[in-house]
C-alpha cells in the first residue's frame, strides 16, 4: 500500500483523561456502528477515533473482541482479508475505534486490493477525527513492507502510532522480549509519539496497556 500525501488536518491527539477508570470501561460496551466501502460512507466526521491497521492476517478483528470481552464484535476469519470495508465501532458519544482492511497478505482479485488502497488512503489523508493509529503486527513477523509504509506516512503526518506486536502467546517469553526490544530499536525516532508493545488476544497479555493508550488519545466525550 502507498501512501503519497501528508497534507491533512491537524487534530490534538492528546486527550484529557479521566482517572476514574469508566473510559476503560466503555470498550466493554463498543457497539458496531457501519461499514463503508470509503469515507464517504462513514459516519459523521466529529470527535476523535482510532484506526487499527495492518496486515490482513496480523489479527486486528481478535484486538477488538478482546477489548470488547466478547468475540461477536468484530469477525474473525481464518482466511485473511474478510474486512473490506472501513467498519467503525463506537466506544462512547463522538468516540470511535476503525478496523481497517488488511493490507499484504489477503488473496483477492488485484482491482478489489486496489480499491481498498485507495478508499484506506483517502480515509487516512481526510479523516479530522483520526487522531491516532494502532499498528497491528504479528510479532513472529513484524514491520513488513506495509507496515513500514504506514510508519513513513504516520511519521511524515505527525500522527501517533502505536504498535500492538500480537500473537505473543506463540512465542517463549525470551523470545518475546526480544522481539520486542529490535522493535523498539527499528522504531526509535519514527514519530513525536510512537510506542510499543505486545499482546496476546487468548491470554489477554497487554490489554490494560492497550486501554490506557487509548483512553489518552480519545479522552471524554466533552474535551
Amino acid at each position: 500500500m502507498h501512501y503519497i500525501s501528508v497534507d491533512r488536518p491537524a487534530v490534538n491527539c492528546v486527550a484529557t483523561l479521566d482517572t476514574t477508570g469508566a473510559m476503560s470501561r466503555r470498550y466493554r460496551n463498543a457497539r458496531f456502528l457501519t461499514g463503508a466501502p470509503d469515507r464517504t460512507g462513514a459516519p459523521p466526521d466529529v470527535g476523535r477515533e482510532v484506526a487499527f491497521a495492518g496486515r490482513s492476517n496480523a489479527g486486528k478483528s481478535s484486538v477488538l473482541n478482546a477489548l470488547a470481552g466478547r468475540r461477536g464484535l468484530a469477525r474473525v476469519s481464518r482466511s485473511p482479508g474478510r474486512t473490506q470495508l472501513l467498519n467503525f465501532f463506537e466506544v462512547g458519544p463522538t468516540r470511535r475505534l476503525v478496523d481497517l482492511p488488511g493490507y499484504g497478505y489477503a488473496k483477492v482479485p488485484r482491482a478489489l486490493k486496489a480499491r481498498w488502497e485507495r478508499s484506506v488512503t483517502d480515509y487516512l489523508e481526510r479523516r479530522r477525527s483520526l487522531c491516532g493509529i494502532i499498528l497491528v503486527m504479528d510479532i513472529r513477523h513484524p514491520l513488513g513492507a506495509g507496515d513500514e509504509n504506514l510508519l513513513r506516512w504516520c511519521a511524515a503526518a505527525s500522527l501517533p502510532v502505536h504498535a500492538l506486536l500480537t500473537k505473543a502467546d506463540k512465542l517463549s517469553r525470551n523470545r518475546v522480549n526480544i522481539a520486542r526490544m529490535q522493535v523498539l530499536r527499528e522504531m526509535n525516532g519514527r514519530g513525536p509519539d510512537v510506542g510499543v508493545q505486545v499482546f496476546s488476544s487468548l491470554q489477554g497479555t497487554g490489554l490494560d496497556e492497550l486501554e490506557a493508550v487509548l483512553d489518552r488519545w480519545l479522552g471524554d466525550a466533552d474535551a
